[in-house]
């Protein structure tokens, strides 16, 4: 056994060589490769396939751009209504506004006081003409009219 100790110790691993590659080298050849030659052979059904594949996405893309622009254009009138609906509130203001200052520029008290730092005076009776009565007097005066000239014929 002691034999065998002393064999055991003078195999060293450093002793042994081991190869710079492990296993079966790799050997590559070059092939030329001529498919010049050769078809492709359509296939209908995939062909088919294919069509019915590209409708579908079509008309599932026209449904979507239809409901996106749906989308868009409601969402546009909302802002298009709100715009109008500041636009009406200033509006209305501004008539407002204006219907004050119309009765506060009709009024007689102002317009007496402006008249009067004007040198202007009261009228005398007659020189006032109402437009609106309906009744005339043979000797008031009249206010003139455009009426219509009716065409005759001289033979």
């Amino acid at each position: 056994m002691l034999a065998a100790a002393v064999a055991a110790q003078g195999a060293t691993p450093s002793s042994r060589r081991t190869p710079c590659w492990k296993g079966t080298p790799e050997i590559y050849f070059s092939k030329a490769i001529d498919n010049s030659r050769l078809v492709k052979v359509e296939d209908p059904g995939r062909s088919h396939e294919m069509k019915q594949f590209g409708i579908a996405l079509c008309c599932l893309f026209l449904l979507v751009m239809t409901y996106a622009w749906q989308h868009f254009k409601a969402i546009e009138y909302g802002y298009r209504i709100e715009s109008l609906k500041v636009q009406r509130d200033g509006l209305i203001e501004m008539n407002r506004a204006l219907h004050l200052e119309e009765a506060s520029l009709r009024d007689p008290e102002r317009i007496d006081v402006l008249a009067r730092k004007l040198g202007l005076q009261s009228p005398q009776a007659g020189q006032v003409l109402h437009l609106d009565t309906t009744s005339l007097d043979a000797g008031a005066p009249v206010l003139a009219s455009v009426a219509p000239v009716a065409a005759i014929r001289a033979r």
